[in-house]
């Protein structure tokens, strides 16, 4: 079972999932978006996705993650997006080993995790400093269905300004991110009942085959499976 809210963190998510008898598999999708994890008394820190990550787990385990915004991970985890592009990492190779050791400590008697790993990032936000702007407009930008180079121009940058930029920030290039951020967009518009034929159109697929393709390529699966 998969569960997930808002977090008190601006644009992340604090998520839960259980594996259950009789599903103990999953499917990871490319979001553009960095995670902080807690589970089976680890900590780790799974990377921006170009692809699925399909997994499994023995049954009753639990997870508590925080997911990050696009482009602000890097800034609480200290590391740059692209050395985690399809990696899953314990935390322990990224942040010294006193200071995993005591948050794996005080996680393991948390009665809820999840705002534990926000104070946590909160933490360390307020030692660092925050994402650069541009960064979040960026996302933003492409989020909204602009293409790479008119995002370049609404930033101030050149299009090589640009890729250069995006690598550190969200772990891929903007082209790359543009597909991912669409291809969420058109998933969450899927999961708010959208008939499926007008999905494509809205999220801005140039038709309903562009979509069946790219959600094919990023996901392995079809739309229609994600949803389900």
């Amino acid at each position: 079972m998969y569960r997930e809210r808002p977090s008190r963190l601006l644009g992340a998510v604090v998520w839960t999932r259980r594996a259950e008898p009789r599903r103990r598999d999953y499917r990871v999708v490319p979001d553009g978006c960095l995670d902080l994890i807690w589970s089976d008394g680890r900590l780790l820190v799974a990377g921006p996705d170009t692809r699925p990550h399909v997994g499994g787990s023995a049954a009753g385990r639990s997870y508590t993650g925080l997911r990050f915004a696009p482009g602000t991970g890097p800034t609480i985890l200290g590391l740059p997006a692209d050395e985690l592009t399809d990696r899953r990492l314990p935390l322990e190779s990224i942040w010294p080993d006193r200071d995993v050791r005591e948050l794996t400590e005080r996680l393991a008697t948390a009665r809820a995790p999840g705002r534990l790993l926000e104070a946590t990032a909160f933490e360390r936000l307020a030692r660092s400093d925050p994402p650069d702007p541009a960064t979040l407009a960026i996302a933003d930008a492409l989020r909204a269905g602009h293409p790479v180079a008119e995002t370049a121009r609404r930033v101030g940058l050149s299009e090589r300004q640009l890729l250069r930029r995006c690598r550190p920030a969200f772990g891929y290039g903007p082209k790359t991110l543009a597909r991912v951020l669409r291809m969420d967009r058109a998933l969450a518009l899927a999961r708010s009942g959208l008939p499926l034929a007008e999905v494509g159109a809205t999220a801005g697929y140039a038709d309903q085959a562009h979509l069946s393709r790219e959600v094919r390529a990023l996901t392995g699966v079809t739309l229609r499976a994600l949803v389900a």
